[in-house]
């Protein structure tokens, strides 16, 4: 102590009575969107923040309190000062104050600090500053932080410095501040229904997707906690129960978006102008077929590709409606104006155009297309090799009978490139074919064994995944067949169709297995229509896998788990917490969101994805199958068999031109890399794992709790190993960041035109000798039109996937952080950079791959570079650029 107390007075000068520090304070004022229905006093003008309305205590964080159980001494009061009107460093909406700190060398050096809010209307605190603090320097505290007046809480605020401490290294005056942070968060002690001021982080099972109050055909069963239904878990909101199920929590209204989620996690104030400007076009868009069908002489048809093209030329007069008239209640008056300006005597709607058919407006239509979409598209992530033929299927045959495919050597024999007569038969010289009319058959045979021993052969199976439910689902409105989708791979790595196969469940029941039908490639006439047809089949059933799939389920919300676990058992100032916190921005509320709007039911997909009311429930049996460790992308090529490890562990491609794994592969290892370097700073040793009481309770409970119905799988990594935490903590930027990318801001890009990415189908295919039949050799157009997405649909669609595929002004990506000072180690910042520097290679990399004739799937027909994983990237619908966050 005598030491200690040397160092202390050394600083200060070897005064009794203290120095002065100069500190800033940077905050967000409440009023800076401009919210109308938030209720509370608004803070209208800079001064009200003077005087004493907003106080700090540092803490210190060597020298405890005997009186206040050794919790870090707590200094003076101090109080916002003068209003700092030039600070190069503001963003916009920001606002910089003086502060000044009475410091003695009794309290030591400050760790932490209480601030105290007093006024009437909560703030947003970004961050305070020391400048020079005595013996110190600079000390910076990173808040990021909603404060409400003081009465809302039965504790203080208190704030960290941005040191990093594992629990165990924690100075003991900051370890209760520390502990008791994490209770707060943990919110167990908090009973009812959540408000917008509580910090509480708790699970619920998603059961609050139905309205049984409304209707029997609004119930929903409940997903999470059952054998039956499986699912993670996502954010307690604590309402009360509907009257007729208590098991269901109720809902808030259509337009109400205060569903709860703790106010740091609700989208920063540039973001949430830009989702409700877009949200609000989306009403106004979706609103606007009930005007055209008046002139239409086929409402709520398109008839023509031309009409399509339509959406995309000039301005269309913004409606009058009741529904609209309440959302301009609710949003700034300037964000309105700016929706709604017009321009040249054009009104709101333009839809941009789709980068599909910016170049070529038919390309989508080629096989070419269609097949490289497969790899370069919207969803790159369910092709696989086919490993044995016919495929097979996973359906228990007990109950579902047969499903083996009814694809046949007669179907492909003619369509398999390169593999000659010669070139079989010196693959299999020592066979002699007795029979002559066989010989034939046994040739493509062996041409068939060619190409599955040469991984030739490739899949796109949506059968398994529907067939259980598709009775449910063609008693809707739709007409749906479950598929798979054969391929060749050519010399120049791109996919040739072979075959598509149409299966419905059989007529006389599941247990009798499908009835299946076969289309291969033709190119005109009635056939060449009906393989249009087909492919539209199949991009419907890819569509809805891509929404409900690879999109909700293996992204939004099975990462949701983790950002609350995090959150309740990782101190802001535990390293992990500091490496993953940047890759949970916004998802929460995003996914509340979509629980209000887009999934529950009656919503946006229910409405304009075909599996209907059945959505949901069926993103819950594909989570049975759901494996953590797979979700690696080097695991996930690996299992689809679309790379093999060679004799020195080195992952190779087998379709070399695959441009989402060529491209992701390289994300995923400047990710693993720069995560090695990190946790080696902290985890020199397993011990220092083992031994870490957060990390194991973060762990545990994500397995337990939040992952609660896969904990007793084999799979989960046991975190007693640095290696282990290592892969964990890619996997989970991965999913946030880089497989969210390639899965989501292409939807517009690629699926904003419909037809190439159809959401639904509402007619069978065209049988020989029926009116249907004859209507496709007269008008093959009308006829794709009539059977896909309707006109009312497509616009709701567009709608929605227009705003998922926009980036925000204020979006963070990969390699980048929100501030600069996040963390004060000098190690991390340099291993930080590093992986900056790593991206900006990777981007040049991306860009000399797309410039490069010879490869095929680059580009394609639609001339359309594949940039989904190119992590930087302006503001709108950019088809580029990997944020940081599962965002919008």
């Amino acid at each position: 102590m005598t030491l200690l107390g040397d160092t202390v007075r050394h600083i200060f000068g070897g005064g009794s009575h203290g120095v002065k520090v100069r500190g800033t304070v940077v905050l967000i004022r409440k009023n800076v969107l401009g919210f109308n229905d938030f209720g509370g006093t608004v803070i209208d003008n800079v001064l009200e923040l003077l005087g004493r309305c907003i106080s700090f205590q540092l803490i210190s964080a060597n020298v405890g309190d005997p009186n206040n159980g050794n919790r870090g001494v707590v200094g003076e009061e101090a109080y916002l000062e003068q209003h700092i009107t030039l600070l190069p460093s503001l963003a916009a909406g920001e606002t910089a104050y003086h502060v000044t700190f009475h410091c003695e060398e009794k309290n030591g050096i400050p760790g932490a600090v209480i601030v105290k809010n007093n006024l009437s209307s909560e703030f947003f605190l970004k961050t305070l500053t020391l400048e020079d603090f005595p013996g110190t320097g600079r000390i910076h505290f990173v808040c990021n932080s909603w404060v409400y007046p003081a009465g809302k809480y039965k504790y203080d605020r208190v704030f960290f410095t941005n040191t990093t401490y594992l629990p165990g290294d924690t100075p003991l005056p900051l370890k209760r501040y520390r502990e008791e942070e994490l209770f707060n968060l943990k919110g167990d002690n908090v009973a009812g229904q959540l408000q917008e001021w509580d910090r509480v982080y708790r699970y619920d099972y998603y059961n609050d997707l139905g309205s049984p109050d409304k209707s029997k055909d609004l119930a929903r069963p409940i997903l999470g906690g059952t054998p039956e239904h499986p699912y993670p878990r996502r954010g307690r909101t604590g309402r009360p129960p509907t009257k007729t199920d208590p098991k269901s929590e109720s809902r808030l209204p259509q337009l109400d978006l205060n569903i709860y989620v703790p106010r740091d996690e609700h989208f920063g104030h540039l973001k949430m102008a830009d989702f409700l400007t877009y949200a609000l076009k989306g009403v106004v868009t979706g609103v606007l077929p009930v005007l055209q069908a008046i002139a239409d002489v086929t409402p709520k048809e398109f008839d023509s590709f031309e009409d399509v093209l339509k959406l995309y030329e000039g301005g269309l007069p913004v409606p009058h409606t009741p529904l609209l008239e309440e959302l301009r209640q609710r949003v700034p008056f300037e964000m309105i104006r700016e929706l709604l300006r017009i321009e040249g005597g054009q009104g709101l709607l333009k839809l941009p155009k789709p980068h599909v058919i910016r170049e070529d407006k038919t390309a989508w239509r080629t096989d070419e297309e269609f097949t490289r979409e497969m790899l370069a598209g919207l969803n790159p992530v369910v092709i696989r090799r086919l490993e044995e033929f016919p495929p097979t299927s996973n359906l228990d045959p007990c109950k579902y009978g047969d499903h083996t495919s009814t694809i046949t050597a007669a179907h492909i024999e003619h369509h398999l490139d390169g593999l000659t007569v010669h070139q079989v038969r010196s693959l299999s010289g020592v066979m002699h074919v007795a029979v002559a009319k066989y010989s034939c058959f046994i040739v493509f045979l062996f041409s068939l064994l060619k190409a599955l021993e040469q991984n030739k052969l490739f899949i796109l199976d949506h059968h398994d995944a529907y067939i259980p439910y598709l009775n449910r689902i063609n008693a809707l409105a739709v007409k749906v067949y479950a598929t798979r989708t054969l391929l060749f791979l050519r010399q120049d790595s791109t996919l040739k169709p072979l075959a598509i196969e149409l299966s419905l469940p059989h007529p006389d029941g599941e247990q009798h297995g499908a009835v299946s039908k076969v289309y291969t490639p033709a190119e005109s006439g009635v056939e060449g229509s009906i393989w249009q047809l087909a492919k539209a089949y199949a991009a419907v059933t890819d569509s809805g896998y891509h929404a409900l799939i690879s999109h909700w389920l293996n992204t939004h919300a099975v990462m949701e788990p983790f950002v609350i676990s995090t959150h309740r058992h990782l101190s802001v100032i535990h390293p992990i917490h500091k490496l993953l916190s940047p890759h949970y921005r916004d998802t929460m509320t995003i996914n509340a969101l979509a629980r209000q709007t887009l999934i529950p039911a009656g919503g946006i997909f229910e409405l304009t994805v075909f599996p209907g009311r059945y959505a949901l429930e069926l993103s819950s049996t594909v989570y049975k199958s759901w494996n953590f460790r797979e979700q690696a992308l080097p695991a996930d090529l690996t299992k689809r068999g679309v790379a093999v490890k060679d004799r020195d562990d080195k992952l190779c491609l087998l379709i070399e031109d695959y441009p989402y794994a060529v491209d992701g592969l390289q994300i995923w290892h400047a990710i693993e890399t720069w995560v090695g370097e990190y946790c080696a700073i902290y985890y020199p040793t397993d011990d220092v794992v083992k031994a870490d009481a957060e990390l194991q309770a973060w762990w545990k409970e994500v397995r337990e709790v939040g992952h609660g119905d896969k904990k007793d799988e084999p799979w989960w990594p046991t975190m007693h190993t640095t290696p282990e935490l290592i892969e964990a903590c890619t996997t989970i930027i991965w999913i946030g960041s880089a497989l969210h990318a390639a899965i989501n801001f292409g939807q517009y890009p690629y699926a904003g035109y419909l037809p190439n990415r159809p959401t639904m189908s509402r007619r069978f295919m065209p049988e020989p000798g029926t009116p249907e039949y004859e209507e496709l050799k007269k008008n093959p157009d009308k006829v794709f039109l009539k059977t896909i997405t309707s006109q009312l649909l497509t616009l709701l669609g567009l709608s929605t996937i227009e705003i998922l595929s926009n980036h925000a002004s204020d979006e963070v990506y990969l390699g980048q952080r929100d501030t600069p000072e996040w963390t004060s180690d000098e190690r991390a910042v340099k291993a930080f950079e590093r992986f900056g520097a790593r991206l900006k290679a990777i981007e040049a990399e991306i860009m000399k791959r797309n410039g490069d004739p010879s490869l095929k799937n680059r580009n394609g027909p639609a001339k359309m570079p594949y940039t989904l994983l190119f992590p930087s990237s302006g503001v709108g619908i950019t088809g580029r650029g990997i944020p940081n966050s599962i965002s919008i």
